[in-house]
């Protein structure tokens, strides 16, 4: 079993993140939080640690890792032709959950990039993740803590459920702070594309370089330089529906499930908890007018469920701000992206 270090997560203990520095510098795997989910960190220079990570978790070859960095001046070796656009959205949003995608340069070694000649870098606000990349002293590559397909892990026992036999250590720094991963821009391509919404809303990108970006829109069978887009991911153990409007046709499904015994849960706002029949187990994620409350309780409550029900339901949610993203992860939970 992995060993558990349990730290503050304003004021980590130094002694326990150089005992996780240690474990990466020997090829090991740690995982440690980020604001956005826990990552599953190798030494993203060392290509065997790295390898580990897709053996860890049962990750495809083809899914590419990000880089993580605890300074800017990290991007310059890792990344080609760092562009202005580049350089105001670093300025702007990092340290912070935006991952942006630039060409690598010749030390970033293809299995981190999955043989594309693009790698997506950001550096995390987390303040034990900042703390850890300092004293480890290089970049390290770190996809979501979770077994492959999974809901990613937004508390330390999410991580020691799906992994906690499989890597070496895991640093528990608490609850996230968004509860769904970084946004990933291409800001190599004219204009910058989002491959994933996350945590960074596109409107905000947008008003930092003053023009539209775009949402990728292309096909899974294609090389994307971006995790999370070409395979089923965040789904639970049980089958998971999005419902865009309650009506009859829902509660006739609702009622045959119930009458074949199975336990069906809900994933309601709190506006809307009494649209929905008490017959059936109802679970408040957060306010419609609160979307980063959504956010931050949906990979919780999707664990939460497929231990309580047989069916999981969800309402939809606005795709505004990080609505979008935590849109994307319903309907790639649901098998629908």
């Amino acid at each position: 079993m992995a060993i558990v270090l349990k730290v503050d997560k304003d004021n980590p203990d130094l002694e326990a993140l150089e005992k996780a520095a240690q474990v990466l510098d020997a090829g090991g795997l740690v995982a440690f939080p980020t604001e956005t989910v826990y990552g599953l960190g190798a030494d993203a220079l060392n290509p065997e640690a790295v390898r580990k990570i897709f053996v860890a978790k049962g990750r495809p070859q083809d899914n590419p890792i990000i880089v993580h960095v605890g300074k800017k001046e990290q991007v310059y070796s890792l990344a080609e032709n760092v562009s202005p656009i580049a350089e105001r959205l670093m300025e702007r949003f990092w340290p912070g959950p935006l991952t942006l995608i630039f060409y690598k340069s010749n030390l970033v070694n293809d299995i981190v990039t999955a043989g594309s000649p693009k790698v997506g870098i950001r550096q995390p606000m987390n303040k034990v993740a900042l703390k850890l990349l300092e004293i480890f002293g290089r970049p390290i590559a770190a996809p979501s803590a979770n077994a492959s397909g999974r809901p990613s892990p937004t508390r330390a026992e999410h991580v020691i459920e799906d992994l906690g036999d499989r890597i070496d250590m895991i640093i528990d720094g608490g609850e996230v702070s968004f509860g769904v991963e970084s946004t990933v821009l291409d800001v190599t391509t004219d204009p910058p594309i989002i491959y994933r919404p996350g945590a960074c809303p596109k409107e905000e990108i947008e008003r930092v370089i003053g023009r539209k970006v775009l949402l990728w829109k292309g096909k899974k069978t294609e090389d994307i330089p971006s995790p999370g887009l070409k395979y089923r991911h965040y789904a639970p153990k049980v089958p998971l529906y999005i419902i865009e409007e309650f009506n009859e046709i829902w509660q006739n499904k609702i009622d045959i499930w119930l009458k074949e015994g199975k336990k069906v849960g809900i994933l309601v706002s709190k506006e809307n908890e009494g649209l929905y029949p008490d017959i059936v187990k109802k679970y408040v994620v957060g306010s419609r007018n609160n979307l980063k409350e959504v956010a931050l309780n949906l990979f919780f409550y999707l664990r939460k469920l497929e231990k309580e029900v047989d069916i999981i339901i969800s309402e939809s949610f606005p795709e505004e701000g990080i609505g979008l993203a935590i849109m994307d992860r319903l309907r790639r939970a649901a098998g629908e992206g």
